[in-house]
């Protein structure tokens, strides 16, 4: 581990994950809303829309995991 990583780890608290992650939530949350609705106006098949928005939404679930997995890892050092 270099110096960055273990200054970045040693500043970050559980609460500011936890923040992090309801906020990512509440974007990815919002951002298959919006584009649902925006599809239904346009008259776009749902399926086809979603299939379009599912790798944002893969990549949005890798960053909650690892936030999660980081947030364990905090929690049980303390």
């Amino acid at each position: 581990m270099d110096e960055t990583s273990e200054l970045t780890t040693n500043d970050v608290t559980t609460q500011d994950i936890a923040e992090v992650i309801a906020e990512l939530e509440q974007y990815r949350e919002r951002l298959v809303q919006e584009t649902t609705e925006t599809a239904k106006r346009a008259k776009l098949m749902r399926v086809s829309v979603m299939a379009k928005l599912e790798p944002e939404l893969a990549k949005i679930d890798a960053a909650l995991q690892e936030l999660r997995n980081q947030q364990a890892s905090l929690s049980g050092s303390n």
